[in-house]
């Protein structure tokens, strides 16, 4: 296995590096809830919002390979650039997440969940223009409601962030405890035990 990863692995790549590289760390970072609703069997769970939490904090005791997976890619990406920032390496983030993995026919640990960030946030997102649309029959001027979610889709695929998505996580189905979030942690930075694996 070499010292460094891409930065992206696809599909067939993440495959082969599991079979000649067993220590290799699947580390999912979508909440807590997607997780326990499918995730890719032997993966650990370190949702992106505890690695800013404890970013300052974040060594490893290891040197595993870590391979970083979300729903569709973006929430890996800038965990991977936060992991890089304070100096981790051997980082890659599956391209294509959970949803290419499954589109591929690749094996998942289904259980009882969240429905996943993306599915969350385009249910906000409609209800708040259909909303919008319905009260400007009352009131015309709140058709800019819908104008307004509009702009800031188009912002989020734009700039690849979500400034809904990062609201929605603050929901309680969407967050750890703080102890609970301790034990996560160990899933990326503890030995090959540490974690809490899917």
């Amino acid at each position: 296995m070499p010292r460094t990863l891409p930065k992206n692995v696809d599909i067939a790549q993440l495959r082969e590096l599991r079979g000649i590289e067993p220590r290799i760390r699947l580390i999912d970072v979508r909440a807590p809830g997607e997780f326990a609703s499918s995730h890719i069997p032997g993966s650990y769970n370190v949702p992106l919002d505890l690695l800013r939490e404890y970013r300052e904090e974040l060594t490893v005791q290891h040197g595993d390979p870590v391979v970083l997976v979300c729903s569709s890619g973006g929430r890996a990406e800038q965990a991977r650039t936060l992991l890089e920032n304070v100096g981790l390496d051997r980082i890659s983030v599956l391209r294509g997440g959970i949803t290419g993995w499954e589109q591929q026919g690749g094996e998942l640990d289904q259980g009882r969940g969240t429905w996943d960030m993306e599915r969350q946030v385009r249910l906000v997102a409609g209800l708040f223009v259909l909303t919008g649309v319905v009260a400007s029959l009352a009131y015309e001027p709140l058709k800019w409601i819908a104008g307004f979610v509009g702009a800031g889709l188009v912002f989020a695929a734009v700039s690849n962030t979500c400034a809904m998505s990062h609201v929605l996580g603050l929901l309680p189905h969407n967050r750890t405890s703080g102890a609970e979030g301790r034990a996560l942690l160990g899933g990326l930075t503890g030995g090959t035990d540490a974690g809490a694996r899917g």
